[in-house]
This record gives C-alpha cells, structure tokens and sequence, in this order.
C-alpha cells in the first residue's frame, strides 16, 4: 500500500507536467502565429495585432471626440468647389486623320497596381501614336503583391476605349495570327530582337523614334517590357498630351458591373437604410423609388493607404513596440533586402520631413480638426489595413458612420470582386470620383490618379499638408486649439485649388495646362 501511495505520489505531478507540456505546444503556434507563419507579401500583420498599439496622442484624442463644429463651419467645409475659371479641352486630339497604314503592331507588359497600370495604358497610346503604330490592347502583369490576375478587360470597357479612341489611334483586341508567337512567355525565356527591354524611365519622344521604331519597321511589331512611366511628361507636343488625358479621363471606363456596384454603393452612402433593414442581395436590381424624397447625404472618401507593404518601406515607428519593430525590419529584409532609403533616417527627421504615412489615428485628427464631426459619413477605401481592426478602432471611434465596401454591399454583390486587388481598387476608384470629398493618409498612385481626375472635374479634394502634420504630431504637448488653428491654415489652400504643373510633375495628377484652359 505504501509503495503504491509512493508511486502515485511521485509520477502524478510528472504526467500533469508532461500533459501541460504537450497543450503548450499545441497551443503556442495559435498564440503566437507569427514565428510559424513565413514573413511575404501577403502574410497578416500579427504582431501588430496582437501588440495593440495605444492611441499616440491621447489629449488630441480625447479633445477631438467631445468636438463639435457650427453649422457655418459644416457648410463651408461641404460647399463643392467655386469655378476655377478653368475649362477641359481634348476635342483637337481629333484634329488630324489616322495614316492609312500602320508601321506595325506595339505591344506593351504593365506592371504595378491598379493605378500605376492606367498611367501606363495611357502612355502607350501616346506612344503609338507618336509610332503611328497599332496598339494591341495592352497585357497586365500578375501583381506580385496582391498575386492578382486580372486582365485589361476585366477592368476596363474594352469596346468603349477603343471607340472613344479610334480617330487617334489604331487598336485591336489581340495580334493576328502571323504574330501569335509574341507573347509574354516567348520573352521570358530567351532575348528576342522584338522586345525592348531597356526603355528609360521618362523617355523622350526621340528615343522611341531613334530605337523602337525601327524595330517595328523590321519585324512589324515591337513589345516593351517592362513599361512603367517609360514616357516623359515635358518636352511633347500638345496633341500628345491631350490625347494621355483623353485616354486617361475619357477612355479608361470600368466594366458594368464595376460601375453598377460602385453606383449602389454610392446610393447608399446618400440614401443609408433605416437600422432594421438589412443590405439586400438583390440591391441591384432594385428601385430607388422610395429615396425620391430623401435628401441625400453627403460623404467622404478616404483612401487609407496603410498597408503592410508602406507601414514596412516608410521605416516609420507606429506606436507597436519592440514586437512591431521587429516585424517591419524582418519584413523589409524579406522583401527588399533591408534596403530601404528610409532606414538611414530617424522616425523624428521622417516625420518632420513629412515621409510617414498617417496612422488611421492621425488622418482621423486630420479630419476632425478640419471640422469634420462625428455625423460625417466616411467611405473607408483600403485593401488591408497593417494591425488590422484593431489598428483602425480609433479613426470609427472619431467617425462611427464609417462604411467601406464589405459593410455596404452584400457578399453575393461583392463575389465578382473578392480577392481582386484591381477590382477592388476600381471599385473604390469610382466611389472616389462620386464622393464630395477625397483625402488620402499618404501619396501613392492612388492618391495621384484620384487628385487629378477630380482636378479635371472641378471636384473638391484634400491634400495632406505632411510634412506639418508630422512636425505637430511631435509636439506631445500641443493643445487641440493650436493643434486645430495650424491644421485650418496649413491646410487653406489644398482643399481642391488647381496647381499648375511644374516640370516633371505628372500630367495625370496636374492636367493643367496640358488638358485644361482659362475660360
């Protein structure tokens, strides 16, 4: 009996030890996901996630949600944008007839995101022109980041580009058949004379004469690869760059059922159903009859570039601790081999620089300090956002109307969509062009395209005054009243006022003077 008693007494504690052992294993990797999940492009932010940063600047916080504005202060902040004395001109693209024969067929391999690819689409009809070439409707590259595949007619009215375009430009769906054999596997795997592979960045007009045309005039078609702002915005004929805006504002329409999800997005953000009712799978397909009477209401656009991607490549510090700190710098040792211009700066000289993407705290302050109150209805564009719910808990707690497209449209209206990067942003894209009002928390091509193309159309935009927000989000000890008088006079003239474009500046993000004249 005593031996027994012994044993029990000294293999009881082991077998407890051994079980708790063994649930610790299976359970750390659920913990802790980070260190079992391999560090790409698309893996989740976990250890933001689970190092929930707090507010970092909690008196401005607190100030801001017990804000409120005059009803003179929300008029003024809505009021759409006064005539510039501005006016849209592309009719002269038109000026002059298409030669009859073409030198050949110009194929061109788009890489990047959404936005960057119109840029591209839109130089390369300007390329053909200036070649008298055909284009053939251009190929997008897989992006490596979101790993999507969507093709240039699966974004893009296809039919419609080609009519608005076909008295500048020659454009066919695809090559004959004499030249089925250029495609983008024929490249990748040998140099071939037909592929221009080393276009430069900005090129001139005399570049492409002297060193791609002669290629289409010997083998009768020429793929440049990769393509990529490979055009220069200065030093081109006016009929040129009209015709880049034509493209870019008149040509480049997304496929119906973009439009037509966008559409019911925007209904409604401007007509929002009663709290009983349920978004509808059949939404679509409805009527709005019974809105007629509604006002509509207004809304913001903000496009949250805040991504894993530029929360790691900014170098920034985001409130996350040392766990944070660690992701990011493992992150941009993955993805770009540590080298990143940034890291050589300290977060105080990038914030005061204005190189930090804002938080969806501080574009939240922005906001509110520009008089935005918590009745604003805010359309929240972004594809993943680096922490997740969490990291965008204070931005809804300044601005609980906040939407975005999971909240507003059902998952059958979404399954066209889902998992598409490009679609997605499309589908943003053309809320953004609907919306009163468009901020973005950092440039990007986004940021870019969107700014331009409400430029062209007389639509009221914020731009970020960064590198001041930096320097007063250093301020630890600022007040809200200060904070909110150098937010209101920082920010006087980038509420939508056209800007001229300097050399080398975009004309897709300052399309005046190109494409714009003085009344």
């Amino acid at each position: 009996m005593m031996r027994f008693y012994y044993q029990s007494h000294c293999y009881l504690p082991l077998r407890r030890d051994a079980i708790a052992g063994l649930l610790f294993l299976l359970l750390f990797p659920l913990l802790l996901p980070c260190f079992f999940t391999p560090v790409t492009h698309a893996s989740p932010s976990t250890f933001s996630e689970w190092n929930v940063p707090k507010p970092r600047h909690l008196s401005l916080l607190r100030s801001a949600l017990g804000r409120e504005s005059s009803n003179r202060e929300q008029s003024d902040l809505w009021a759409p944008l006064a005539d510039q004395g501005w006016r849209t001109f592309l009719e002269s693209v038109n000026s002059t007839s298409l030669p009859q024969k073409s030198e050949g067929y110009l194929q061109v391999f788009l890489d990047g995101g959404l936005n960057q690819q119109r840029m591209g689409i839109c130089d390369a009809v300007a390329i053909a022109k200036i070649l008298n070439a055909t284009l053939v409707i251009p190929h997008l590259e897989v992006n490596p980041v979101w790993q999507d595949s969507s093709s240039f007619m699966d974004i893009f009215d296809v039919d419609h580009f080609i009519n608005v375009l076909k008295d500048d430009v020659s454009i066919v769906k695809e090559l004959p058949d004499e030249f089925s054999w250029s495609t983008r596997e024929y490249y990748a795997t040998a140099i071939r004379a037909t592929r221009i592979k080393r276009a430069p960045v900005h090129a001139s007009v005399n570049w492409y004469l002297e060193y791609v045309l002669p290629v289409l005039q010997s083998y009768g078609i020429a793929a440049i690869s990769p393509f990529s702002h490979r055009l220069s915005f200065d030093n081109l004929p006016s009929e040129i760059q009209q015709l880049r805006c034509k493209v870019n504002f008149k040509a480049l329409v997304f496929v119906p059922h973009i439009r037509a999800l966008g559409d019911a997005i925007v209904h409604r953000l401007r007509y929002p159903p009663g709290e009983s009712e349920a978004v509808s799978s059949n939404y679509l397909r409805e009527t709005t009859d019974q809105y007629d009477k509604q006002k509509p209401q207004k809304f913001v656009m903000l496009h949250l570039r805040f991504d894993k991607d530029m929360a790691a490549h900014s170098a920034c510090d985001f409130g996350g601790g040392k766990a944070e700190k660690l992701a990011l710098a493992k992150y941009r040792q993955t993805i770009w081999g540590g080298r990143v211009l940034n890291s050589q700066f300290t977060d105080e000289e990038l914030r005061s620089q204005g190189r930090c993407p804002l938080t969806p705290e501080e574009i939240g302050l922005l906001l509110a300090a520009l008089g935005f109150d918590n009745s604003t209805r805010l359309y929240l564009a972004s594809h993943k956002v680096y922490g997740g719910e969490a990291r965008i808990s204070t931005l809804h707690e300044l601005f609980p109307l906040m939407e975005s497209k999971k909240s507003l449209a059902s998952s059958e209206e979404r399954v066209r969509i889902k998992g598409k990067a490009s679609l997605l942003a499309a589908v943003d894209y053309y809320v953004g062009m609907h919306g009163d009002i468009f901020v973005s928390a950092s440039p990007g091509n986004m940021h870019n395209a969107l700014v331009g193309h409400r430029t062209f159309e007389n639509k009221k935009t914020i731009r970020p005054n960064m590198a001041l927000l930096g320097q007063l989000f250093l301020n630890k000890n600022i007040k809200w009243s200060e904070f909110r008088q150098a937010v209101a006079e920082g920010h006087r003239n980038r509420l939508g006022q056209l800007r001229l474009r300097k050399p080398k500046q975009s004309l897709y993000t300052y399309p005046a003077p190109d494409c714009m004249c003085r009344a």
